[in-house]
C-alpha cells in the first residue's frame, strides 16, 4: 500500500512557476513509475509527466515540454513537479500516482495509487 501526499499548489500569474511536490508513504519507491496528471473543469484528467524512480528517466506531455520538470529525492520520497512559464491553460487539480508496472505509463489505469490533488490556478 502506497499513500500519497500532494503539497505546493496555489495562485499564480501567467508566466510564473510553482512547484508541486508528492511524498510517498511507501518503504521504498524502487520499481515504482511515478507520475503526474491534471484535470481542469469539465475534462478528462490527462497525463503531464512520469519518472521511473529506480533509471530516473522522464517522459513528458507535449504540452508542457520544455516548461515543466519533474525531480525526485530519494531521501524524502518525494516527487516534485517544477512547472515554469505557466499559462492559463494550466489550470488544474494535479494529481500524483504510482504504477508498479511498466517505467513510463501514459494512462490513468496503469496507476494503481493516487493521492488527494492540489489546485493551481493560473491567472492571465
Amino acid at each position: 500500500q502506497v499513500q500519497l501526499v500532494e503539497s505546493g499548489g496555489g495562485l499564480v500569474q501567467a508566466g510564473g512557476s510553482l512547484r508541486l511536490s508528492c511524498t510517498a508513504s511507501a518503504r521504498t519507491l524502487s520499481g515504482y513509475a511515478m507520475g503526474w496528471f491534471r484535470q481542469a473543469p469539465g475534462k478528462e484528467r490527462q497525463f503531464v509527466a512520469v519518472m521511473d524512480w529506480s533509471g530516473g528517466g522522464t517522459d513528458n506531455a507535449d504540452s508542457v515540454k520544455g516548461r515543466f520538470t519533474i525531480s525526485k529525492d530519494n531521501v524524502k520520497n518525494t516527487v516534485y513537479l517544477q512547472m515554469d512559464s505557466l499559462k492559463a491553460e494550466d489550470t488544474a487539480i494535479y494529481y500524483c500516482a504510482a504504477a508498479s508496472i511498466g517505467r513510463y505509463p501514459r494512462r490513468e489505469y496503469e496507476y494503481e495509487y493516487w493521492g488527494q490533488g492540489t489546485q493551481v490556478t493560473v491567472s492571465s
